[in-house]
């Protein structure tokens, strides 16, 4: 009889053991890694859908008892892919990963307390007296129905003001995104480790905010990182960096673990119609822990983001730039909080006279054309024309000064660009510049055309029009041939005009 007491005394001994939770609250240090969207083309940051991702490291102080037992990292990002978790500097042997999906919601505590005891607290309308008793959950899928001493009801269906209280939460929810790791050790320990993860639901952009001289033939320009964090999990003082470049990744796909509300139906006596679903906000249930909605599942997208900031009157720190394989990273001098559902912007570089010029463009086919040009300022990203960096790809806000008041002149988009790469600057729709091409004479398989050019303007205008790659001249200008069309380079004077004559078709 003894060695069976003693057997059952060490089998509970050794069940306890393997029971014992360490919870980590909290990272001590943080650093994030945000990899964009390359996917993502003129759209702006959507912080409901963000097709970028993130590496998070942090670095958080365990006390392991000895024995198995359940470590649980809380406040990990909702977005984290559990198979990617590396977990450095544990010492004892992890022997698996569990990503708690239940977190705390009042639908959540509701399912987990079916068949449980709760307080059900009324309010009366006319005296606002308040009165308690216990309710025993007895159903909570499309409608919430509870067991009181004067029998079974649905919630919320006696017209008067009804509060589920809760004692406790329970043991499997949890009230933010935790990864769990059960680990063996000898003997209890207390150091340092490190956890390391893949994060959804993360991109950035660059954003250039550029002012045009008085003069129309340089810029200043400056950057904006734009990083966006469309996770509930907000990364507070972290060492950030960004990286610029298409990496082959495989997408991966992770529930966030969305709370959900209550849903409540009643069935009053003496009517046969049906009463509207109705859900219980927030705080219709309570209890210690306050939940909050953060974790609600928004109806509408929020609306897209206004223009970047002018540039800063003076410096400050921008980000490092640095090669890293075949791609560019982008390192924050300082530490910055990535706050969750919110967009974070930090200087990213800033050159302030880069050589332009301004130039007057247009496409045209092989019908008749009457309009203006588009104006476009060209460089090179070298270090003669004041640039000479690696450009990652973003939006272009241009603006220009006058009267110490500045305008905007137009929006655009620009690509990756690497040293020495020419890129170009779309402004807007000029005025003075105007072309019309007619057809002079048109036969079987062929086409004579005339453009003539108008400028208005007091100054001479660069202009490149890009035609068809058959088109040639009929003893005019010479074409070039540039990107699959012809090209045709010329300068109109001033309050003057420009004419070419080509054939499209024919033998050639």
């Amino acid at each position: 009889m003894r060695a069976a007491v003693l057997l059952i005394a060490a089998l509970l001994s050794g069940r306890a053991a393997a029971q014992a939770i360490v919870s980590s609250p909290a990272p001590e240090r943080v650093a994030v890694t945000v990899y964009r969207n390359p996917d993502r083309g003129l759209e702006p940051l959507n912080l409901q859908w963000l097709g970028g991702y993130a590496l998070v490291s942090e670095t958080r102080r365990v006390r392991i008892p000895a024995g198995t037992s359940e470590l649980r990292f809380e406040g990990v990002t909702s977005g984290i892919v559990p198979q990617s978790a590396i977990i450095t500097g544990l010492g004892p042997a992890v022997l698996e990963k569990n990503r708690d999906a239940r977190l705390l919601s009042p639908g959540a505590l509701l399912d987990a307390s079916l068949g449980e005891r709760l307080h059900l607290r009324r309010t009366s309308r006319a005296t606002g007296k308040v009165t308690e008793q216990d309710a025993i959950v007895r159903a909570t899928s499309d409608g919430v129905v509870i067991e009181t001493a004067a029998g079974v009801e649905a919630l919320r269906c006696t017209g008067l003001p009804e509060t589920l209280i809760a004692d406790r939460v329970p043991a499997d929810l949890s009230a933010k995104p935790t990864l769990s790791v059960r680990v063996r050790s000898p003997e209890p320990i207390e150091r340092d480790v490190t956890l390391a993860y893949i994060s959804n639901n993360f991109d950035w952009q660059a954003d250039y905010v550029a002012e045009l001289s008085p003069a129309g033939d340089r810029i200043a320009l400056f950057a904006w990182m734009t990083l966006a964090n469309g996770d509930q999990t907000s990364l507070a003082d972290a060492q950030t960096q960004a990286v610029a470049g298409k990496l082959n990744r495989e997408r991966v796909f992770v529930d966030p673990g969305q709370a959900t509300p209550i849903q409540i139906q009643c069935w009053p006596q003496g009517t046969t119609s049906d009463i509207p679903i109705q859900a219980i906000p927030v705080n219709a249930i309570s209890e210690d822990i306050v939940v909050t909605g953060a974790l609600m599942r928004q109806a509408n997208a929020p609306p897209p983001p206004p223009p970047p900031p002018p540039m800063p009157e003076r410096g400050g720190d921008t980000a490092e730039e640095e090669r890293l394989g075949d791609v560019r990273l982008y390192r924050v001098p300082i530490t910055v909080t990535v706050a969750g559902k919110s967009q974070k912007q930090v200087a990213l570089l800033r050159q302030p006279s880069v050589k332009v010029d301004s130039i007057l463009r247009l496409r045209l086919g092989q019908a008749t054309f009457d309009g203006p040009l588009e104006r476009i300022l060209v460089t090179r990203n070298r270090t003669a024309e004041g640039l000479g960096v690696p450009l990652p790809a973003g939006k272009l806000v241009l603006y220009s000064q006058r009267d110490g008041r500045r305008f905007l002149l137009g929006e655009g988009r620009i690509d990756d660009h690497t040293i020495g790469e020419k890129f170009e600057i779309p402004v807007a729709t000029a005025t003075g510049v105007r072309a019309r091409q007619q057809i002079t004479e048109r036969t079987t398989g062929r086409a004579a055309m005339h453009l003539v050019l108008t400028n208005d303007l007091p100054t001479p205008q660069s202009v490149e029009i890009e035609l068809p790659l058959e088109a040639r001249s009929s003893g005019g200008p010479r074409l070039q041939k540039r990107d699959g069309w012809q090209l045709w380079r010329v300068t109109v004077p001033a309050n003057g005009t420009a004419e070419l004559r080509y054939e499209l078709g024919g033998s050639g």
